[in-house]
């Protein structure tokens, strides 16, 4: 409120320029996320970042959780186009090749793993948010679920794709902050245990005998 009474007016924008500002919050929240826990992490730090009051991230997120949410799809959605270009191309190795991508990009984007991890200990997310993190995870594994196809499974393909992510993810919460070792170290031996998982994966789809 201004100090004679009169309701403060934000400005009008324009669809680009809300969808401009609504990406500069997303930005900034996705900046701060890889630098701090998310206990540590709040509206005003992200709105200092942003260039933007506090109060005026609200008209684009109405509270912080959702504004996690959004950061975390946004990140995510980029990564289906990168698998479906190896799905479509690729035919020799392709296990070994969508773990390789999955787990470079979630180590070169480390903000969305640290997200997805947060997601999925959190026991409280609001049920529609839960359901639009449920969307792109089906969206994930429907691209292993064509992996797995080309592999040669026959049965229980969705399982093996379940077990595929949860492999994955293992791989970089027990090796991602690997005491003593460089970034290219731990990186390369995520690539070596992820080719181990492959070569089980490969074999468990072309014998046939998936099962749940």
């Amino acid at each position: 409120m201004l100090s004679d009474g009169k309701r403060h007016v934000f400005p009008r924008l324009n669809h680009d320029q809300r969808q401009a500002r609504r990406d500069a919050i997303i930005d900034a929240a996705e900046a701060i996320f890889a630098d701090k826990p998310f206990n540590k992490v709040n509206m005003r730090d992200i709105a200092r970042l942003a260039g933007i009051s506090p109060a005026l991230i609200y008209r684009y997120f109405p509270n912080q959780q959702h504004l996690f949410i959004e950061a975390f799809l946004r990140g995510a959605r980029d990564l289906i186009p990168v698998l479906d270009d190896c799905i479509g191309t690729e035919e020799k190795g392709l296990v070994e090749k969508v773990a390789r991508i999955f787990i470079a990009y979630l180590t070169e984007h480390e903000q969305y793993f640290k997200m997805m991890t947060h997601f999925m200990l959190e026991g409280s997310i609001n049920e529609d948010l839960q359901e639009r993190l449920n969307t792109i995870e089906r969206s994930v594994l429907d691209r292993f679920d064509r992996v797995f196809v080309k592999t040669g499974a026959k049965k229980d393909v969705r399982g093996l794709s379940h077990a595929f992510f949860a492999a994955l993810n293992g791989i970089l919460i027990t090796y991602r902050q690997h005491p003593g070792r460089t970034a290219d170290e731990v990186r390369e031996h995520m690539e070596l245990v992820a080719r181990v998982m492959a070569r089980i994966f490969e074999n468990e789809a072309r014998s046939g005998e998936a099962r749940g």
